[in-house]
């Protein structure tokens, strides 16, 4: 299973892009994108290099509302060691 975050692109160049998720920068290509990419667009990256989607940032937000709270939970389940999860 592969779970997507959206990254919001910083720079570009045209054919490649700048991203930034979590702290975390990486260059992605853009060339699988059927339509321009501008600085503050969220892009779903897959492999860490390949752009293959552009969301609203209404979307980016909710995925990131979603994950923070999966990590929320997660981090919760870690501090309670030998407790079933349901």
């Amino acid at each position: 299973m592969c779970l997507a975050i959206p990254a919001r692109v910083v720079e570009t160049d045209g054919f490649s892009a700048l991203v930034e998720r979590y702290g975390e920068r990486l260059r992605v290509d853009l060339t699988l994108l059927p339509e321009p990419v501008e600085v503050g667009d969220y892009l779903i990256v897959q492999a860490r290099r390949f752009a293959v989607n552009k969301v609203d940032a209404e979307s980016a937000a909710e995925s990131y509302r979603l994950f923070d709270e999966m990590q929320a939970i997660l981090a919760g389940a870690a501090d309670k060691p030998g407790e079933q999860q349901e």
